[in-house]
């Protein structure tokens, strides 16, 4: 499976940067998750779990940051095990770059999943991934940007000006250390 997307958070860059190596906003963020454990300042020990269909599981992993280039790119390798439910490996590629408003985040992720979580089917685990990240994005915005995700919810509420277009953000702040960990998840389960 390949997942892509690109997000803004309307943070600075350094800002987002230091949040997606944090454990504890990680941890905060990726929908059930356990427990995150930073290893060394490129491993990280993570414990969550993940239902897709009828496959529930509690997940174990590993993540590894390789090519670091703080704060505007990283790439990352995962593998999780749950068990009989079975398993996910993969890797992804994250970039941030400054944006007029905040932070761009481009992400791109291709991981493997098999045992039971491989029958469940591909469409299955295709939309509870999708939930999973938008989920993910969601939080990550409340922990690093709250006065801006209120401000936003406020705006959004409001009518739109006639003739313009009412703006608002697009979920963001791509951990992708948390999409692929919620995607791993969804398809080990």
């Amino acid at each position: 499976m390949e997942m892509t997307g690109e997000h803004l958070i309307p943070v600075p860059q350094q800002k987002v940067w230091d949040a997606l190596n944090d454990p504890e906003v990680l941890k905060a963020c990726i929908p059930g998750c356990e427990t995150i454990e930073k290893v060394s300042d490129t491993e990280f020990k993570v414990a969550l779990t993940a239902a897709v269909g009828p496959v529930k599981a509690k997940f174990n992993g590993k993540l590894l940051l390789a090519d670091l280039n703080p704060p505007n790119s990283y790439a990352i390798s995962f593998e999780g095990s749950g068990g009989a439910a079975g398993f996910g490996k993969g890797g992804a590629t994250v970039v941030l770059a400054p944006d007029d408003t905040g932070t761009k985040l481009v992400y791109s992720a291709k991981a493997t999943v098999g045992g039971k979580l491989a029958q469940v089917g591909s469409r299955l685990i295709d939309g509870v991934a999708a939930k999973m990240a938008s989920d993910f994005f969601s939080r990550f915005n409340q922990q690093i940007a709250p006065a801006v995700v209120a401000a936003e919810g406020e705006a959004a509420k409001a009518p739109a000006p006639t003739g313009g277009i009412n703006r608002t953000w697009i979920i963001a702040g791509v951990i992708i250390v948390i999409l692929i960990l919620a995607y791993v998840a969804l398809r080990s389960t």
